[in-house]
């Protein structure tokens, strides 16, 4: 206080410098009130429309089951009322255009208790394509023979590598485990080893092609594993049962990727073959015959931008919903905001989308239970 017993001009100009009006279409920012009675005993759908006015990620995640509901629900023209060339991409039971979601997990998600949520959104058809790393698919395999068990992030690894337990964070899988996934992919290699090369003996070299009995893809694969597990607990499994293709563009990133190199020793002089250029032809001419395009991606790496690279081909997604911990501020493509990949043409300019901040863990439990699940499937 200046000997004048007013503020100094300084000061009060920076401290208190006035606003201009409030604009009309500012929210203001609210709570959740637990005292009031339509608080107790609240769903997952009131839970995440009150916090829409909370700030931070809770808004953000408001947003994600906004943009999800959206996607999912779009519909567009009947498949009779548009010309043949027109009739591509996914329609619903009606015969009315529908969204393509292609969703990505990275191999973490797997091996938590997660799988369970995934298993369900393929298991009732809520998504149309999947993006999985290597452990993504062998995770999913070895929980159908074996358990995964819950330990702590400060298990030294030393006498956990001394024990034979593996740690994925705070959860810990026996190397028995993939012993066990050893015995029983092995046959199973073993067998369409041989078609391929029935296949090759009756079509000759020149007769290979994309759709040929004799070179096989990462998603046709997968989809073998998934008949040949034949376990209701298996994301795999509902995926060849309904027909959603699994794409793991690196697909030997992992013990699967061990498995098919021993394959090679015990197979030799025939190697088995996988053709990595038809799949990406598989995802790009699915993107390119969406009618709209949405994109679920829960992580980051190689399924975040395989996703968004085949959506960069109808020139951009519609939707899109990342959820992962990654930052911007390294450069990193699992880091990156939506609005970047708007810059690459790989999300619309004029799309819905949203990135949230947070472990996948605990985020899609909320937002599956407030969008996909929120009415009992048929």
């Amino acid at each position: 206080m200046s000997s004048s017993g007013k503020l100094p001009n300084l000061a009060s100009d920076a401290v208190l410098k006035q606003s201009i009006p409030v604009p009309e279409d500012f929210e203001e920012v609210k709570g959740i009130d637990y005292s009031k009675d339509n608080a107790y005993n609240m769903n997952a759908v009131d839970l995440i429309k009150s916090m829409k006015t909370m700030g931070f990620q809770a808004s953000s995640l408001s947003k994600a089951c906004e943009i999800i509901d959206d996607m999912r629900s779009w519909r567009g023209e009947h498949k009779d009322s548009l010309p043949e060339h027109e009739r591509t991409g996914e329609f619903d039971d009606e015969g009315v255009q529908k969204t393509t979601i292609f969703m990505g997990f990275t191999s973490n998600l797997i091996s938590s208790g997660l799988r369970d949520t995934l298993r369900y959104l393929v298991q009732h058809k809520k998504v149309s394509a999947i993006v999985a790393s290597a452990g993504g698919i062998e995770e999913d395999l070895i929980k159908c023979l074996a358990p995964t068990y819950m330990g702590e992030f400060s298990l030294p690894g030393k006498g956990l590598r001394d024990q034979g337990m593996n740690r994925i964070g705070n959860l810990l899988v026996p190397n028995d485990n993939y012993c066990k996934f050893e015995e029983w992919i092995v046959p199973v290699l073993d067998t369409i080893l041989q078609e391929q090369e029935d296949a090759m003996k009756k079509l000759g070299s020149e007769g290979l092609n994309a759709d040929s009995e004799a070179i096989w893809t990462p998603s046709r694969l997968i989809d073998r594993l998934g008949k040949e597990i034949n376990d209701e607990t298996s994301v795999l499994y509902w995926a060849h049962k309904n027909k959603i293709p699994i794409f793991s563009p690196a697909l030997t990133d992992g013990s699967i990727g061990d498995m098919l190199f021993f394959h090679t020793f015990k197979a030799s002089p025939q190697q088995f073959r996988l053709d990595i250029v038809a799949d990406i032809r598989k995802i790009n001419s699915m993107s390119m015959a969406a009618s709209r395009a949405g994109m679920l991606i829960l992580g980051g790496g190689l399924i975040k931008h395989h996703i968004c690279n085949a959506c960069l081909m109808r020139n951009g997604a519609d939707y899109a919903v990342y959820i992962n911990t990654g930052q911007e501020f390294d450069g990193s493509d699992a880091g990156a905001r939506p609005d970047e990949a708007v810059s690459w043409g790989k999300i619309k300019s004029e799309a819905k989308s949203v990135k949230v901040y947070a472990d996948v863990s605990m985020v899609l439990p909320l937002i599956v239970a407030a969008t996909f699940a929120a009415e009992r499937p048929n």
